[in-house]
């Protein structure tokens, strides 16, 4: 999907990625899927804590890790097959035992891909008990230590939003749409018997084609009626909020409740549940702004009023990150 580049950053401290997209890993829209881009950001955290004098932090056996507590994506450019991926990051801020990691995912000519801003709790891994970080690692750290450039900020999405932790009854009563039923198996989990933070995109993507494959493809018809220029409906994400509440092992069910909370002349603001359908809780909470855009021209499609109007029929004004 073509955008206008961001300005690659000045060098950040630390190389924490360098690989490419593999096939396998881009979906329906031809281009990687929100999955590989969290992927990425969570190899990168273990260079990062390696770094911090944390080498085995993801290590089944490690007296301490790093657990994502809310994280920022910016999708900038897409990668598609084959494209040459690496990322740099650093440290925004350390406090006693918590710290926000920055990290960008670049393209060969170092335009950004993406960005990732990570807020982390430094923990004990089996009881998940925080505590604070050594004095070795505050002065690893303090090498790290970065600041964000504007294309790596919050655009669309208010990161001052506390998030809230809903209950499934609640989204039920709302009329938050059912759009996944999904099951957590072994591969899908870390070293910890945990479900890896990528996933809870992963199984989202899976799921929001119930709530707006219909729709896109209405859109994108009207859209061509009304220029006269064939256009084949895909979707893209250009900003995203996760916020786990808990994590789900192996075994552990999936169900993704999502509602549109917004609509504008080319973006949608979508709020994804995922809860526990046994015991009603939310595994985690998510806010997407989203585009449909043409397979072919990889450009943005500006939805026709008719279309805007039945979405905004069917917005969940009460769902929240």
């Amino acid at each position: 999907m073509t955008r206008k580049s961001a300005t690659p950053s000045p060098a950040l401290p630390l190389e924490t990625y360098r690989g490419s997209v593999n096939a396998w890993e881009c979906d329906e829209n031809l281009h990687m899927n929100v999955r590989f881009f969290a992927s990425r950001a969570m190899e990168g955290l273990a260079f990062l804590a390696a770094a911090m004098e944390m080498p085995g932090a993801f290590k089944e056996r490690a007296s301490s890790t790093l657990l994502p507590l809310d994280m920022h994506v910016r999708f900038l450019k897409e990668a598609r097959q084959g494209a040459p991926l690496s990322m740099r990051g650093g440290i925004l801020a350390l406090g006693e035992d918590e710290a926000v990691a920055y990290q960008e995912l670049l393209h060969a000519d170092g335009t950004p891909a993406a960005t990732f801003t990570t807020r982390v709790a430094h923990i004990e891994p089996q009881q998940m008990r925080r505590f604070p970080w050594s004095e070795k690692t505050r002065t690893r750290a303090a090498a790290l230590m970065c600041s964000a450039p504007a294309h790596g900020m919050p655009r669309s999405i208010d990161m001052s939003a506390a998030p809230r932790d809903p209950k499934a009854a609640f989204a039920e009563s709302i009329g938050a749409t059912v759009v996944g039923r999904l099951a957590v198996t072994p591969d899908h989990c870390d070293p910890f018997g945990r479900m890896r933070m990528e996933l809870f995109l992963g199984r989202v993507s899976d799921a929001v084609p119930n709530l707006l494959a219909g729709w896109r493809t209405e859109a994108a018809k009207a859209a061509a009626q009304a220029d006269g220029v064939d256009k084949t409906a895909g979707a893209a994400v250009l900003e995203y909020r996760m916020c786990p509440r808990r994590w789900p092992r192996a075994g552990d069910l999936l169900e993704v409740r999502s509602g549109v909370v917004e609509v504008a002349e080319k973006t949608n603001r979508l709020v994804h549940w995922l809860f526990d359908p046994v015991t009603g809780d939310a595994w985690c909470t998510a806010e997407a702004v989203a585009v449909t855009f043409d397979l072919v021209t990889r450009k943005t499609i500006a939805i026709p009023q008719a279309q805007r109007k039945a979405l905004e029929a069917k917005v969940v004004r009460e769902m929240t990150i």
